[in-house]
């Protein structure tokens, strides 16, 4: 015990994944729900409507693979979990700005909505607020952080 309380203090101790304790568990929820819906969105309206609005339909097609893509990371522990979230969570705030400004400046490319046309509109805001909150979170549990806290416990 002394002796990792002395690698944690170090740093070179592994360190405890907290990303996914507290609101974090709420967190990969709301993206498990997230995953799902767009998935299954994208694959009916794929299926059934494609040559309707097909840059819209592909855009929820990316979105829903973004959101899975981010539940799996922030669920699992480790730096390596943490930079793909980082960069998925990045990439959803990157494509609900892109995609809803496009949407308002450009509506004719998006005759029909996709989970982040209109900054998810179709889904309360909720798309737009969801990766601001996990960069919140991903920047309060970045492993320098954590490690920091473990070493300074172990003291």
């Amino acid at each position: 015990m002394k002796e990792q309380q002395a690698r944690a203090a170090a740093g070179d101790a592994p360190v405890r994944n907290t990303r996914n304790t507290g609101p974090g568990r709420l967190l990969i929820a709301v993206y498990g729900v997230f995953a799902i819906s767009a998935t299954a969105r994208a694959g009916y309206q794929i299926l059934t409507k494609f040559s309707e609005a097909p840059l819209a339909y592909l855009l929820s097609a990316f979105a829903a693979v973004v959101y899975i893509l981010a539940t799996v990371s922030l669920a699992k522990a480790g730096t390596t979990w943490f930079k793909v979230s980082v960069a998925a969570v990045l990439v959803e705030l990157a494509g609900v700005l892109v995609v809803g400004t496009l949407s308002i400046l450009d509506s004719v490319q998006f005759p029909h909505e996709t989970v982040w046309s209109l900054f998810g509109r179709g889904y309360g805001f909720i798309p737009l607020l969801l990766p601001i909150l996990g960069l919140v979170w991903l920047y309060r549990r970045r492993p320098s952080k954590v490690a920091a806290g473990s070493a300074k416990a172990a003291e």
